[in-house]
């Protein structure tokens, strides 16, 4: 059972550093940081998409990686 979460927490930490490298960043300095949280709040983010499809990956891609990383250490 521990090698199982411990090759599934391998995968999930491969997939998660290469759905954030992918992700595109919000390097624009302070007036991005500041037209970001305006294009947030306006709802002009893309809801669809490659960034979407990256993000969710992301998101499931963390939660699996914490999920196995407690489990390892209740087993152990």
């Amino acid at each position: 059972m521990q090698t199982f979460f411990m090759i599934l927490l391998s995968v999930a930490s491969i997939v998660l550093i290469a759905s954030i490298l992918l992700q595109s960043g919000n390097s624009a300095g302070l007036s991005g940081s500041i037209g970001g949280g305006a294009e947030q709040l306006f709802g002009k983010k893309k809801s669809r998409g490659y960034e979407a499809i990256l993000s969710k990956v992301s998101t499931i891609g963390a939660v699996v990686f914490i999920l196995c990383s407690l489990i390892l250490v209740a087993i152990e």
